[in-house]
Protein backbone atom coordinates (compact mmCIF):
# COMPACT_ATOMS: atom_id res chain seq x y z
CA UNK A 1 0.00 0.00 0.00
CA UNK A 2 1.27 3.50 -1.33
CA UNK A 3 1.71 5.68 2.15
CA UNK A 4 -0.13 8.86 2.86
CA UNK A 5 2.54 10.68 2.09
CA UNK A 6 2.08 9.79 -1.73
CA UNK A 7 1.07 12.76 -3.78
CA UNK A 8 -1.97 12.57 -6.11
CA UNK A 9 -1.01 12.16 -9.45
CA UNK A 10 -2.79 15.89 -10.72
CA UNK A 11 -0.26 17.59 -7.84
CA UNK A 12 2.55 15.64 -9.45
CA UNK A 13 1.32 17.30 -12.39
CA UNK A 14 1.58 21.15 -11.17
CA UNK A 15 4.99 20.31 -10.35
CA UNK A 16 6.26 18.73 -13.54
CA UNK A 17 4.27 21.52 -15.46
CA UNK A 18 6.26 23.93 -12.80
CA UNK A 19 9.55 22.20 -13.49
CA UNK A 20 9.34 21.84 -17.81
CA UNK A 21 8.09 25.95 -17.86
CA UNK A 22 10.65 27.34 -14.83
CA UNK A 23 7.77 29.52 -13.53
CA UNK A 24 4.90 29.38 -11.40
CA UNK A 25 3.34 32.13 -13.24
CA UNK A 26 4.29 30.34 -16.46
CA UNK A 27 2.38 26.92 -15.14
CA UNK A 28 -0.41 28.30 -14.21
CA UNK A 29 -1.22 30.13 -17.58
CA UNK A 30 -0.65 26.62 -19.28
CA UNK A 31 -3.04 24.64 -16.67
CA UNK A 32 -5.33 27.24 -16.79
CA UNK A 33 -5.29 28.15 -13.27
CA UNK A 34 -4.46 31.26 -10.98
CA UNK A 35 -0.65 31.68 -9.86
CA UNK A 36 -1.88 31.54 -6.02
CA UNK A 37 -3.80 27.92 -6.78
CA UNK A 38 0.13 26.59 -8.48
CA UNK A 39 1.49 27.85 -5.74
CA UNK A 40 -1.10 26.26 -3.09
CA UNK A 41 -1.14 23.42 -4.43
CA UNK A 42 2.93 23.26 -4.96
CA UNK A 43 2.84 23.90 -0.46
CA UNK A 44 0.09 21.52 0.29
CA UNK A 45 2.41 18.89 -1.71
CA UNK A 46 5.35 19.91 0.47
CA UNK A 47 3.21 19.52 3.59
CA UNK A 48 1.98 15.99 2.53
CA UNK A 49 5.31 15.13 1.43
CA UNK A 50 7.17 16.62 4.08
CA UNK A 51 9.99 18.44 1.26
CA UNK A 52 10.90 21.64 0.60
CA UNK A 53 10.22 21.59 -3.30
CA UNK A 54 10.37 25.13 -4.30
CA UNK A 55 12.20 27.99 -3.17
CA UNK A 56 10.18 31.34 -3.06
CA UNK A 57 12.01 34.62 -3.13
CA UNK A 58 10.63 37.99 -3.83
CA UNK A 59 12.07 38.20 -7.65
CA UNK A 60 10.09 34.59 -8.24
CA UNK A 61 9.86 30.82 -6.87
CA UNK A 62 12.26 28.12 -8.25
CA UNK A 63 12.45 24.22 -7.66
CA UNK A 64 14.94 22.91 -5.10
CA UNK A 65 17.62 20.94 -5.95
CA UNK A 66 15.34 17.67 -3.99
CA UNK A 67 12.67 20.02 -6.24
CA UNK A 68 14.12 18.62 -9.95
CA UNK A 69 14.70 15.12 -8.63
CA UNK A 70 11.03 14.61 -7.53
CA UNK A 71 9.99 16.45 -10.80
CA UNK A 72 12.31 13.98 -12.75
CA UNK A 73 10.46 10.72 -10.85
CA UNK A 74 7.05 11.93 -11.06
CA UNK A 75 7.19 12.94 -14.90
CA UNK A 76 8.39 9.26 -15.40
CA UNK A 77 5.12 8.27 -13.24
CA UNK A 78 2.78 10.76 -15.17
CA UNK A 79 4.32 8.90 -18.54
CA UNK A 80 3.37 5.27 -17.20
CA UNK A 81 0.08 6.48 -16.29
CA UNK A 82 -0.66 7.90 -19.42
CA UNK A 83 0.48 4.19 -20.61
CA UNK A 84 -2.44 2.62 -18.99
CA UNK A 85 -4.96 5.69 -19.66
CA UNK A 86 -4.24 4.95 -23.71
CA UNK A 87 -4.67 0.97 -22.45
CA UNK A 88 -7.61 1.42 -20.82
CA UNK A 89 -8.67 3.40 -23.85
CA UNK A 90 -7.31 1.25 -26.62
CA UNK A 91 -9.77 -1.59 -24.59
CA UNK A 92 -12.92 0.89 -25.28
CA UNK A 93 -11.45 1.29 -28.88
CA UNK A 94 -14.49 -0.59 -30.69
CA UNK A 95 -16.87 1.30 -28.49
CA UNK A 96 -15.18 4.57 -29.66
CA UNK A 97 -15.45 5.50 -33.07
CA UNK A 98 -17.10 9.04 -33.19
CA UNK A 99 -15.84 12.41 -31.89
CA UNK A 100 -17.21 15.28 -31.85
CA UNK A 101 -14.99 18.00 -32.45
CA UNK A 102 -15.48 21.99 -31.83
CA UNK A 103 -13.38 24.79 -33.36
CA UNK A 104 -12.92 28.83 -33.68
CA UNK A 105 -14.13 29.71 -36.90
CA UNK A 106 -10.44 30.39 -37.97
CA UNK A 107 -9.14 26.95 -37.38
CA UNK A 108 -12.91 25.49 -38.63
CA UNK A 109 -12.63 26.96 -41.85
CA UNK A 110 -8.65 27.10 -42.83
CA UNK A 111 -7.30 24.04 -41.09
CA UNK A 112 -9.93 21.58 -39.76
CA UNK A 113 -10.84 20.05 -43.11
CA UNK A 114 -7.29 18.76 -43.96
CA UNK A 115 -7.10 17.76 -40.54
CA UNK A 116 -10.16 15.77 -40.84
CA UNK A 117 -9.51 14.01 -44.09
CA UNK A 118 -5.83 12.68 -42.72
CA UNK A 119 -7.91 11.41 -39.82
CA UNK A 120 -10.08 9.35 -41.44
CA UNK A 121 -7.02 7.98 -44.09
CA UNK A 122 -5.56 6.88 -41.02
CA UNK A 123 -8.30 5.52 -39.90
CA UNK A 124 -7.39 1.83 -40.83
CA UNK A 125 -10.46 0.70 -41.98
CA UNK A 126 -12.22 1.31 -39.22
CA UNK A 127 -15.49 3.52 -39.83
CA UNK A 128 -15.35 7.20 -38.17
CA UNK A 129 -17.89 9.62 -37.28
CA UNK A 130 -17.01 12.79 -36.63
CA UNK A 131 -19.23 15.93 -36.06
CA UNK A 132 -17.61 19.05 -35.63
CA UNK A 133 -19.34 22.60 -34.26
CA UNK A 134 -17.81 25.63 -35.71
CA UNK A 135 -18.61 28.51 -33.09
CA UNK A 136 -16.02 31.53 -31.36
CA UNK A 137 -13.83 30.50 -29.05
CA UNK A 138 -15.71 31.13 -25.71
CA UNK A 139 -18.17 28.65 -26.92
CA UNK A 140 -15.63 25.82 -27.77
CA UNK A 141 -14.74 25.83 -23.86
CA UNK A 142 -17.99 25.97 -22.84
CA UNK A 143 -18.84 23.25 -25.15
CA UNK A 144 -15.70 21.14 -24.28
CA UNK A 145 -16.31 21.60 -20.29
CA UNK A 146 -19.58 20.79 -20.74
CA UNK A 147 -19.29 17.32 -22.34
CA UNK A 148 -20.38 17.99 -25.84
CA UNK A 149 -17.36 17.96 -27.46
CA UNK A 150 -14.50 16.12 -27.57
CA UNK A 151 -11.89 18.30 -28.08
CA UNK A 152 -11.80 21.95 -29.16
CA UNK A 153 -9.35 23.94 -31.01
CA UNK A 154 -9.01 27.61 -30.21
CA UNK A 155 -6.43 30.49 -30.82
CA UNK A 156 -5.64 33.07 -28.14
CA UNK A 157 -2.83 33.89 -25.08
CA UNK A 158 -3.87 31.14 -22.59
CA UNK A 159 -5.71 27.86 -22.46
CA UNK A 160 -9.46 28.71 -21.41
CA UNK A 161 -9.78 27.71 -17.82
CA UNK A 162 -10.79 24.31 -16.32
CA UNK A 163 -9.59 22.95 -19.84
CA UNK A 164 -6.21 21.09 -20.33
CA UNK A 165 -4.46 22.17 -23.51
CA UNK A 166 -1.63 21.77 -25.73
CA UNK A 167 -0.24 24.13 -28.10
CA UNK A 168 -0.33 22.70 -31.68
CA UNK A 169 0.64 25.27 -34.05
CA UNK A 170 1.12 29.36 -34.28
CA UNK A 171 -0.66 32.09 -35.95
CA UNK A 172 -0.08 35.93 -36.28
CA UNK A 173 -3.02 38.61 -37.12
CA UNK A 174 -2.75 40.88 -39.63
CA UNK A 175 -3.66 44.21 -39.89
CA UNK A 176 -5.51 44.48 -43.79
CA UNK A 177 -6.88 47.22 -45.34
CA UNK A 178 -8.14 48.05 -49.27
CA UNK A 179 -5.80 49.39 -51.47
CA UNK A 180 -7.52 52.65 -51.75
CA UNK A 181 -7.44 53.00 -48.17
CA UNK A 182 -4.88 55.72 -46.71
CA UNK A 183 -3.54 53.57 -44.37
CA UNK A 184 -2.63 51.58 -47.57
CA UNK A 185 0.24 53.43 -48.59
CA UNK A 186 1.62 54.94 -45.41
CA UNK A 187 5.56 54.79 -44.99
CA UNK A 188 5.26 53.77 -41.30
CA UNK A 189 3.49 51.60 -38.74
CA UNK A 190 0.04 52.27 -37.78
CA UNK A 191 1.22 53.07 -33.65
CA UNK A 192 -0.22 50.76 -31.40
CA UNK A 193 -2.90 53.24 -30.25
CA UNK A 194 -4.18 54.61 -32.66
CA UNK A 195 -4.94 50.88 -33.72
CA UNK A 196 -7.17 50.41 -30.35
CA UNK A 197 -8.60 54.28 -30.95
CA UNK A 198 -10.01 53.04 -34.48
CA UNK A 199 -13.49 51.74 -35.61
CA UNK A 200 -12.79 48.13 -37.04
CA UNK A 201 -14.40 45.66 -38.63
CA UNK A 202 -14.23 42.63 -36.45
CA UNK A 203 -15.96 39.80 -34.83
CA UNK A 204 -18.17 39.52 -31.53
CA UNK A 205 -16.85 39.52 -28.38
CA UNK A 206 -15.94 36.16 -27.44
CA UNK A 207 -14.03 35.42 -30.78
CA UNK A 208 -10.71 34.21 -30.49
CA UNK A 209 -9.23 36.88 -33.01
CA UNK A 210 -10.85 39.42 -31.40
CA UNK A 211 -9.59 38.48 -27.62
CA UNK A 212 -6.30 37.93 -28.78
CA UNK A 213 -5.98 41.50 -30.75
CA UNK A 214 -7.36 43.37 -27.72
CA UNK A 215 -5.05 41.27 -24.84
CA UNK A 216 -2.05 42.33 -27.05
CA UNK A 217 -3.41 46.24 -27.11
CA UNK A 218 -3.44 46.18 -23.43
CA UNK A 219 -0.20 43.85 -23.30
CA UNK A 220 1.40 47.24 -25.18
CA UNK A 221 -0.54 49.98 -24.13
CA UNK A 222 -1.95 49.42 -20.44
CA UNK A 223 -4.54 47.17 -18.67
CA UNK A 224 -7.19 50.42 -19.14
CA UNK A 225 -6.54 50.60 -22.56
CA UNK A 226 -10.45 51.86 -24.51
CA UNK A 227 -10.70 50.77 -27.99
CA UNK A 228 -13.31 52.62 -30.03
CA UNK A 229 -16.64 50.39 -31.14
CA UNK A 230 -16.42 48.61 -33.97
CA UNK A 231 -17.20 50.05 -37.09
CA UNK A 232 -18.72 46.61 -38.17
CA UNK A 233 -19.63 43.57 -36.13
CA UNK A 234 -19.66 40.58 -38.03
CA UNK A 235 -20.58 36.83 -37.14
CA UNK A 236 -17.53 35.54 -39.29
CA UNK A 237 -14.25 35.60 -40.54
CA UNK A 238 -15.27 35.23 -44.59
CA UNK A 239 -17.76 38.17 -43.48
CA UNK A 240 -15.14 40.50 -41.73
CA UNK A 241 -12.83 40.03 -45.11
CA UNK A 242 -15.59 40.21 -47.67
CA UNK A 243 -16.64 43.85 -45.84
CA UNK A 244 -13.14 45.18 -45.68
CA UNK A 245 -12.77 44.40 -49.74
CA UNK A 246 -16.46 46.03 -50.30
CA UNK A 247 -14.49 49.00 -48.28
CA UNK A 248 -16.05 48.92 -44.82
CA UNK A 249 -12.95 49.72 -43.32
CA UNK A 250 -9.92 48.20 -42.12
CA UNK A 251 -9.77 44.63 -40.07
CA UNK A 252 -7.57 42.49 -38.46
CA UNK A 253 -7.69 39.03 -39.31
CA UNK A 254 -5.42 35.82 -38.72
CA UNK A 255 -3.04 35.59 -41.56
CA UNK A 256 -4.39 31.96 -42.65
CA UNK A 257 -7.67 33.86 -43.77
CA UNK A 258 -5.62 36.76 -45.63
CA UNK A 259 -2.53 35.44 -47.20
CA UNK A 260 -4.14 34.94 -50.49
CA UNK A 261 -5.61 37.81 -50.51
CA UNK A 262 -2.35 39.96 -49.59
CA UNK A 263 -0.15 38.14 -52.26
CA UNK A 264 -2.95 38.79 -55.01
CA UNK A 265 -3.16 42.55 -53.96
CA UNK A 266 -6.66 42.64 -53.20
CA UNK A 267 -5.68 44.04 -49.72
CA UNK A 268 -2.79 45.11 -48.53
CA UNK A 269 -1.07 44.49 -45.09
CA UNK A 270 -0.09 47.46 -42.91
CA UNK A 271 2.50 46.64 -39.86
CA UNK A 272 1.36 47.59 -36.34
CA UNK A 273 4.27 49.32 -34.29
CA UNK A 274 4.81 48.38 -30.44
CA UNK A 275 2.23 45.40 -30.00
CA UNK A 276 3.16 41.77 -30.61
CA UNK A 277 0.50 39.77 -32.93
CA UNK A 278 1.20 36.18 -32.80
CA UNK A 279 -1.26 33.45 -31.20
CA UNK A 280 -1.26 30.02 -30.11
CA UNK A 281 -3.50 27.83 -31.90
CA UNK A 282 -4.31 25.16 -28.93
CA UNK A 283 -5.98 22.05 -29.03
CA UNK A 284 -8.23 21.77 -25.56
CA UNK A 285 -9.74 19.02 -23.74
CA UNK A 286 -10.71 18.00 -19.96
CA UNK A 287 -9.56 14.95 -18.20
CA UNK A 288 -5.82 13.33 -18.29
CA UNK A 289 -2.98 15.29 -18.75
CA UNK A 290 -2.73 13.75 -22.27
CA UNK A 291 -5.89 14.11 -24.82
CA UNK A 292 -8.20 11.03 -24.34
CA UNK A 293 -6.64 7.99 -26.46
CA UNK A 294 -8.53 7.12 -29.74
CA UNK A 295 -9.54 9.74 -32.69
CA UNK A 296 -8.80 12.85 -30.39
CA UNK A 297 -4.90 11.60 -29.54
CA UNK A 298 -5.24 11.19 -33.17
CA UNK A 299 -6.51 14.28 -34.54
CA UNK A 300 -4.65 16.76 -31.95
CA UNK A 301 -1.11 14.70 -33.02
CA UNK A 302 -2.42 15.19 -36.77
CA UNK A 303 -3.09 19.10 -35.93
CA UNK A 304 0.47 19.67 -34.38
CA UNK A 305 2.31 18.35 -37.24
CA UNK A 306 0.34 20.37 -39.80
CA UNK A 307 -0.81 23.28 -38.28
CA UNK A 308 2.71 25.53 -38.69
CA UNK A 309 2.55 24.54 -42.44
CA UNK A 310 -1.26 24.97 -43.28
CA UNK A 311 -2.52 24.11 -46.88
CA UNK A 312 -3.65 27.29 -48.77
Amino acid sequence: MLSARMPELSALEVLVTVARTGSLNVAARELGRTQQAVSARIASMEAQTGVVLVTRTPRGSVLTPVGVVVADWAARLLDTAGELDAGLAALRHKRRVKVTVAASLTVAERLLPGWLVTLRSNAGGVSTGITLAAVNSTEVAEQVLGGSADVGFVEGPSAPRGCRSRVIGHDVLRLVVRPDHPWATRRTAVPARQLAATGLVTRERGSGTREALETALRRSLGIDTQFAPAALELSTTAAIRTAVLAGAGPAVLSDLVVADDVAAGRLRAVPVADVDLGRALRAIWTGGRTPPAGLVRNLVAIAAARAEAPQR
